[in-house]
């Protein structure tokens, strides 16, 4: 099975190998980060969050878990019937496209775990910020949690093999024409499969001129998990608060 790569993240991230790979994320770290970003932001109490490509909706259930009322959107059909399971009076999901915007509005919207820059087209980048501006209400702040890409460029593992649950994927990463690339193949009952991720590798340059022609301010960037101040040679994570 080989995946169109202009559309990749719409069947890779429906698949079940792709929970699969990433099973092992450490929830951990995931939910002191929830509790970190909402304690700084000082989100109201019942406050409206809209998770922004929230996959099968484990930061949404965990956010909902510290008090909040959260949407939980994504491109994936199969993720959100997952995360459907877990609905309740102040947790919902949905399919939704975030480069259109979602009609409500929000104390905060999250787009979390490089949930960004996957398009061909820059203008989708552009239109997913501009979106989040329209989701965000007059006191709402917008957070991209996204990776930072000259410290994985300059870190980058040109391949290995990661075996999860019997299978092993092979992992082949490479730059190409801006994006970083991953390859990923495996053999499952017989059938080979081959996918590729394609992630555009933005610099907080390439955020700061979005920012400016979507009439976005940026308040303050963090290099991880523990919101500690960013450094692009060192730090992980490209973490934007803006409004």
């Amino acid at each position: 099975m080989t995946k169109d790569d202009t559309t990749w993240y719409a069947s890779w991230f429906d698949t079940p190998f792709y929970h699969i790979l990433y099973k092992d994320r450490d929830y951990t770290e995931a939910e002191n980060f929830m509790f970190n970003l909402t304690e700084y932001l000082n989100i109201p109490e019942h406050g409206k969050i809209l998770d922004l490509a929230c996959g099968k909706g484990r930061h949404s259930i965990h956010l909902n878990k510290l008090g909040f009322n959260v949407t939980g959107v994504d491109l994936s059909e199969n993720s959100i019937t997952h995360a459907k399971q877990f609905e309740n009076d102040t947790l919902n999901f949905k399919v939704h496209n975030m480069t259109k915007p979602f009609n409500e509005e929000f104390d905060a919207v999250f787009n979390l775990f490089t949930s960004f820059g996957y398009f061909d087209n820059t203008e989708d980048n552009l239109n997913t910020i501009k979106s989040i501006k329209v989701n965000l209400n007059d006191n709402g702040f917008g957070v991209i949690d996204f990776m930072n890409s000259e410290y994985v460029i300059n870190n980058l593992v040109a391949e290995n093999v990661k075996t999860v649950d019997g299978i092993d994927f092979n992992q082949k990463r490479s730059v190409i024409d801006g994006f970083i690339v991953k390859d990923i193949s495996f053999t499952f009952e017989g059938e080979t499969y081959q996918f590729q991720e394609r992630v555009k590798a933005l610099t907080l340059a390439d955020f700061e001129t979005y920012f400016e022609q979507a009439g976005i301010h940026l308040i303050d960037i963090f290099g991880d998990y523990k919101l500690r101040k960013f450094d692009k040679q060192s730090s992980e994570r490209l973490i934007l608060i803006f409004k």
